[in-house]
């Protein structure tokens, strides 16, 4: 018998593309989990190391690059951050796990999938910039974002595969 599909059958696994990209996502998903873990028991301590840092003028030897990076708006950031740690923590969580979710039905090759991925995807991105600001993107922080807009594309262009 033909393992290749005629054009008229519906395609029975993902793409190698796509295939690579779920696997990805299930890797990353498993980690942001982590990640979220790590940044809830650890937001406190951070922010007040930064806080320390700043009063006792630590910063006047640094380069200027360092400086950049700890400033009154990262401390600021890292104070909202520190407030609204559970509800950042429950909604990267559980974008996490739509995004694993996603994948998983994504290699069933189900259109849904795709909806619950992105909507994990941008669910995060989204509590971060109404719990913390928009400036928690600015400068190098915005290169947080070129992975998830590359995957966007990079789902959204084989979202033709998935058929049911």
């Amino acid at each position: 018998m033909n393992d290749l599909n005629s054009p008229f059958e519906a395609p029975t696994k993902p793409s190698s593309v796509l295939n690579t990209l779920t696997i990805l996502t299930i890797i990353w998903s498993v980690i942001s989990i982590l990640q979220n873990a790590y940044t809830f028991l650890s937001i406190d301590k951070s922010y007040a190391e930064m806080k320390k840092l700043m009063e006792s003028n630590g910063l006047e030897n640094a380069p200027s690059f360092v400086k950049n990076f700890v400033n009154k708006d990262t401390l600021l950031q890292l104070e909202s951050a520190m407030h609204f740690k559970i509800p950042i923590l429950i909604l990267g969580v559980f974008g996490s796990l739509l995004c694993l979710a996603g994948a998983i039905e994504m290699r069933k090759l189900k259109v849904h999938g795709y909806t619950f991925w992105l909507c994990g995807e941008l669910l995060p991105i989204l509590s971060t910039i109404i719990f913390v600001g928009v400036n928690a993107f600015a400068g190098l922080s915005l290169l947080g974002l070129f992975f998830p807009a590359l995957f966007i594309v990079l789902y959204s262009v084989y979202r033709k595969e998935l058929v049911n």
